[in-house]
């Protein structure tokens, strides 16, 4: 596959250590799962968060109200690293009519039939909102390349072998491309949970009685396939972290802090948009003279 992921974007993906480079260096057995020595402790980032949140409020109603860009946050994550949670925290606060979220579960039969991109993009968010994927495309490149048994049920034209995943990697930054250059800016954050604190937290989940909902027997047996699923993530992320469409690795073990890198990306990229309220012409102006000259003469 040739080399094109440096194809200048309408904007900068924001700074982080957490960002994944786009030649391809990237290790899984390199990247933190837990905040480093200097990090700040829970509760300063839980203030930071109430920050951040308020400041994602105010860039959100621009960004609503200008309808010039949309914006794809696409999660990823072994069980239990705190998708969810992340999700909630992050965009608490925010106007409900300004961001959606679609969690993707297992195809339906109708999904099976169409290719492996065709159910995300009837969720692609509109110009003007945040769009959030709670697991997403990348499936295709990770669950069904842990478990290949699950291609059977794509019908999929010859025998899948390892140009495949080439193939579908090339797709995927194909469609990303196709999506920045149409306006939607693209973040990709994969929660880096160890095996470790996976492990601590389900068993919160089976001490729990309120949470054993949570829990699935299946939780166990794709524990067995750990290494499987790190040498896929490393591949694509390897494979599809671009500058157009970067991926982040945020350390998951520690739940405040993972929160507070999301929101700080966020935030981030969307200062670096060119966010604005819409600028009324003059006609536009006159009619709002008219309209409140009206108002007032009803009272």
């Amino acid at each position: 596959m040739p080399n094109n992921r440096k194809s200048p974007p309408f904007f900068t993906p924001p700074d982080s250590p957490f960002l994944v480079p786009c030649d391809g260096t990237f290790l899984v057995k390199d990247a933190p799962t837990g905040p480093g020595k200097n990090a700040p402790g829970a509760a300063e980032c839980r203030e930071q968060l109430d920050r951040l949140t308020d400041r994602l409020d105010e860039q959100q109603r621009v960004l609503y109200a200008q309808t010039q860009y949309a914006v794809l946050c696409i999660f990823q994550a072994m069980d239990a690293a705190g998708k969810d949670s992340t999700i909630r925290a992050v965009l608490r606060g925010l106007n409900p009519a300004g961001f959606q979220v679609f969690s993707f579960q297992a195809p339906s039969v109708e999904e099976y039939a169409h290719d492996f991109l065709w159910r995300a993009t009837l969720r692609l968010p509109e110009r003007g909102r945040i769009g959030i994927f709670n697991r997403s495309y990348y499936e295709e490149v990770l669950i069904a390349r842990v478990h290949p048994e699950f291609l059977v049920r794509q019908r999929l034209p010859g025998p899948p072998d390892e140009s495949l995943w080439e193939r579908r990697f090339e797709s995927i930054q194909d469609y990303e491309k196709h999506l920045v250059r149409n306006g939607t800016v693209i973040l990709k954050f994969w929660l880096n949970v160890s095996k470790q604190e996976q492990r601590r937290r389900f068993l919160g989940r089976l001490n729990k009685q309120k949470k054993h909902w949570k829990f699935s027997e299946a939780d166990i047996a794709e524990r067995a396939h750990w290494d499987t699923y790190m040498q896929a993530y490393e591949r694509c992320l390897n494979k599809t972290s671009t500058s157009w469409a970067p991926w982040y690795a945020i350390p998951a073990d520690n739940k405040p802090y993972m929160r507070l890198a999301v929101a700080q990306i966020l935030t981030q990229a969307l200062k670096r948009l060119d966010l604005h309220y819409p600028t009324l012409t003059s006609e536009q102006k006159a009619r709002l003279v008219a309209s409140r000259k009206r108002l007032k003469e009803e009272s």
